[in-house]
């Protein structure tokens, strides 16, 4: 090869290796304990403050609240523990609990145990998320908000291997928790759809459905009564230390319920921000 050539050659190289993307930095967990999944390109975008309520605001879940709480301190421990589904009515604290029981964990054993957030839509790159974090020490919860699955979508299949069914399986360090509003993760209708069009009905059915049976934690969370939705609302305000009577932050409460059309922790919340804002308060 003359010189021309190989001048040229190093030129193209050194112009390849400029348009290439940096390689990614190892993956350090120790500077937060949460992050947020991107797939593209992958890496953990660390959250400097997680948007929760402490757990002793949650009412009316007391039971899924001693569960869940029980199984992420075991796994925070090294202890064995289950994946588990949180489903059911909307705003009733799913995915605060979660990340309540995260904090807990944390307040006991700082540094132990990182929260990982996975968006829906990119549940297909979870097998990627855990090689990453295979190799860890630390240990990872990570939790898929609002997970559900429609028709002609088949990311459910790589998420069924990867919580149980797959040749590496779940690392050790790392447990998965998912709330939807749905039992299942899926329509009523599609599972029916498959049972109709299926050559074998129950053998579609059952593989759609065992999706769910790959958590060994099943919370349901249901609409709560008034006298649960007032306490709600008070200890909102008694944490935040509003001055306001009973019965005045009550006739609000049912104000603010009516006009949404339900009773829920969600609504509670939206209900003492409005307060808070009238009486010229600090929600954070």
């Amino acid at each position: 090869m003359d010189d021309r050539s190989l001048a040229l050659l190093t030129r193209l190289t050194e112009a390849l290796e400029r348009l290439a993307p940096p390689p990614a930095p190892p993956l350090d967990l120790s500077g937060a304990d949460a992050f947020v999944w991107h797939p593209s390109p992958a890496h953990l975008a660390p959250v400097a403050k997680v948007s929760r309520v402490a757990i002793a605001l949650l009412k009316g879940v007391e039971q899924q609240k001693a569960i869940l709480l029980e199984n992420t301190l075991r796994f925070a421990a090294g202890l064995p523990a289950n994946n588990a589904m949180l489903w059911g009515a909307r705003g009733m604290g799913k995915s605060s609990l979660v990340k309540a029981t995260h904090a807990e964990a944390c307040a006991r054993n700082p540094g132990g145990m990182a929260l990982i957030e996975i968006h829906r839509e990119d549940i297909r790159t979870l097998p990627d998320l855990l090689n990453m974090l295979r190799p860890q020490s630390k240990r990872c919860l990570i939790l898929c908000d609002d997970l559900s699955f429609e028709k002609e979508d088949a990311d459910y299949k790589a998420l069924k291997s990867v919580l149980d069914g797959g040749i590496e399986g779940r690392p050790d360090n790392v447990l998965f928790y998912a709330t939807s509003n749905r039992r299942h993760l899926m329509p009523r209708d599609m599972i029916e759809n498959e049972r109709a069009t299926a050559i074998n009905p129950n053998e579609s059915v059952e593989e759609k459905v065992s999706l769910s049976d790959r958590f060994g934690i099943w919370l349901g969370f249901h609409n709560c009564d008034q006298d649960t939705y007032f306490a709600m609302v008070e200890g909102y305000a008694a944490a935040m230390k509003l001055d306001i009577s009973v019965e005045a932050l009550r006739a609000k409460a049912v104000e603010w319920s009516v006009t949404r059309g339900a009773r829920s922790g969600r609504v509670a919340w939206q209900c003492i921000q409005d307060v808070a804002g009238e009486l010229g308060a600090k929600t954070a």
